[in-house]
């Protein structure tokens, strides 16, 4: 479980000024506009994860590749059958199921980009980048403009439990706070029963926000601030 006495941003009565502010902000960024169906223009797109290009961690040179289903998708479909991530992601099965998964980003209009995390040029991770704010997530809090989502996994056993998953979650923090200069708050939804994902996200600079109640989860919201990025 979390721990006991998180820092919780209460909800209060304030949604219309949410919305408001966050019109103002969405004016101000210059946010470009959408289709009539609400799909994004091509400014929301988060195609160029590739040339974010590497960056160094305690554990060595880190660097998100973006997928490739012919090239990647046994390496995936045997972490989402590993029984400990299989517990969270829900993804076990043939590698149908987890094609599936992919596709449903790859084949998108770019609010989502599935990556592998490669440590050393050795695959250790999977995250997908996601627009928070264009995402069914953002009906369950006050998603701002641009919000940038992460969703992680650490695929081999022997790579948990030694401080990799927190120096990972830092590390793509920052690759996102750098290269999307829009980008205010980086967020995350971990389900409330994941502990060592909970106690990562918080060892990697984000903060317990509150929790929420999503269609398949009770989730812990957490929040990497930029302008506290340089406090840490």
């Amino acid at each position: 479980m979390p721990p006991t006495s998180p820092p919780v941003d209460p909800p209060g009565d304030d949604t219309l000024d949410l919305r408001v502010d966050d019109l103002v902000a969405l004016l101000a960024a210059g946010e470009p506009p959408r289709s009539p169906d609400g799909r994004p223009g091509d400014g929301d797109l988060l195609d160029s994860v590739a040339d974010w290009g590497p960056t160094t961690t305690p554990f060595g040179t880190f660097q998100l590749v973006p997928v490739r289903l012919e090239r990647d998708l046994p390496l995936l479909t045997r972490w989402m059958n590993d029984p400990a991530v299989a517990a969270f992601w829900e993804l076990a099965g043939p590698e149908t199921v987890t094609a599936g998964h992919l596709r449903a980003q790859l084949d998108g209009d770019g609010r989502s980009v599935p990556c592998l995390g490669v440590l050393d040029d050795v695959p250790v991770s999977y995250f997908e980048i996601y627009r928070a704010d264009l995402d069914p997530l953002a009906r369950h809090y006050p998603a701002r403009p641009h919000d940038t989502g992460i969703h992680l996994l650490v695929g081999g056993v022997t790579d948990r439990g030694r401080g990799i998953g927190t120096a990972l979650l830092h590390a793509v923090a920052e690759l996102v706070l750098d290269h999307r200069p829009r980008c205010a708050r980086v967020v995350a939804e971990p389900d409330i029963r994941n502990t060592p994902s909970v106690s990562a996200f918080l060892s990697a600079g984000f903060r317990y926000a509150a929790e929420v109640d999503l269609p398949d989860k009770r989730a812990a919201l957490m929040i990497r601030d930029r302008t506290l990025r340089h406090a840490l």
